[in-house]
């Protein structure tokens, strides 16, 4: 995807007043305006691990791809408790597929009351370890961007207990394609018998795939391997497109050994989805983002990129960002940006 970088808007984008907001995926709906499906979450809960029990995906709307973007309405509240998806709506990657829209997802829950603005929630909170043991990917679908939308009603995509993907399930990046297959890549860790603060500080992300014939399932993980070793690669946030001669993916490369930047953006290739090789020094994206008032500033967070295409090429790069020194768990604020896209 070789494309010039246009400078970011600063008004740009989408945030919300006392939310953290997160994950921006855009579609041009049937009403000629851009619809940006994200994850927010009250900023009475520290913004990472309160994601995991207490997000949403919500639309909003823009006359142009740059934004700014209006809030319209929730699309996936939390439902309940018995529900697979029932505390948490997080990971939104909108798909336009002839007449229908596809919502891919990651949803969890847990038994617990909900966390109150009293209380002090942290990863070793029991809410927080069963949400992020119960992360699973899922789909709604509806026949217009204003819904209304039906949620499948078990995860598409489990996790495999005897293989590298045995703990959960999330971040989708699917490729849907004109007969309505899927390719999917998706993130997951490894559960391994041993103290959960050893797991918090020391699992390394990897990437799996897994394919479906029609894009209501089934979805079957087809690799029994990571995609790229675990030894060396540590990854999350990927995107997948069509190319000549197979895919390309970006990725957010959380060491920077791959790219040349930490929590830079990696690219790789594929000619069948399956076996993927990443351009070693090959940045994709930066985190040093250059503002349309000619200010250049390093964001402390630039993480889920999302490709917005419009009549087959690139015009728009979003992101979920942050301000502050480095890292979401230090930021003030958090919001949906976008980069326009010039000519390739």
């Amino acid at each position: 995807m070789e494309r010039e970088r246009v400078p970011a808007p600063r008004g740009g984008g989408f945030r919300m007043a006392g939310y953290w907001v997160w994950c921006g995926s855009v579609v041009k709906g049937e009403d000629g305006r851009y619809h940006m499906f994200a994850s927010r979450w009250p900023k009475t809960l520290p913004m990472h691990p309160g994601w995991l029990v207490a997000s949403e995906v919500v639309r909003a709307v823009s006359e142009t791809p740059e934004g700014p973007y209006r809030f319209e309405e929730v699309v996936l509240p939390a439902r309940g408790a018995e529900f697979w998806d029932g505390r948490s709506t997080h990971n939104p990657h909108i798909v336009k597929h002839g007449d229908l829209y596809l919502l891919y997802y990651m949803g969890s829950t847990h038994p617990f009351k909900d966390v109150s603005p009293e209380e002090t929630y942290d990863l070793h909170d029991p809410r927080c370890i069963v949400a992020r043991a119960n992360k699973r990917i899922g789909l709604a679908i509806a026949s217009s961007v204003f819904g209304p939308w039906e949620r499948m009603e078990a995860p598409i995509l489990q996790p495999r207990p005897d293989k590298f993907d045995n703990f959960f399930t999330s971040n989708p990046a699917p490729c849907v394609h004109e007969d309505g297959s899927v390719l999917l890549v998706y993130k997951t860790r490894t559960y391994k018998s041993r103290p959960y603060t050893e797991f918090l500080h020391g699992d390394t992300m990897s990437f799996g795939v897994a394919r479906a014939p029609h894009f209501r399932g089934p979805y079957i993980a087809v690799t029994d391997e990571t995609i790229f070793p675990q030894e060396k690669f540590c990854l999350e946030d990927p995107f997948i497109y069509r190319v000549d001669g197979g895919y390309e993916m970006i990725a957010k490369d959380m060491i920077g050994n791959i790219c040349g930047e930490y929590h830079g953006g990696m690219l790789a290739r594929s000619a069948d989805g399956v076996v993927w090789e990443a351009e070693e020094g090959r940045l994709a994206y930066s985190r040093t983002v250059l503002w349309d008032d000619g200010a250049e500033q390093v964001m402390g967070s630039l993480e889920r990129p999302f490709v917005l295409f419009e009549d087959g090429a690139p015009t728009h790069l979003f992101f979920a960002t942050a301000d502050g020194p480095g890292e979401f768990t230090q930021a003030v604020n958090t919001w949906n940006m976008v980069i326009p896209l010039g000519r390739g």
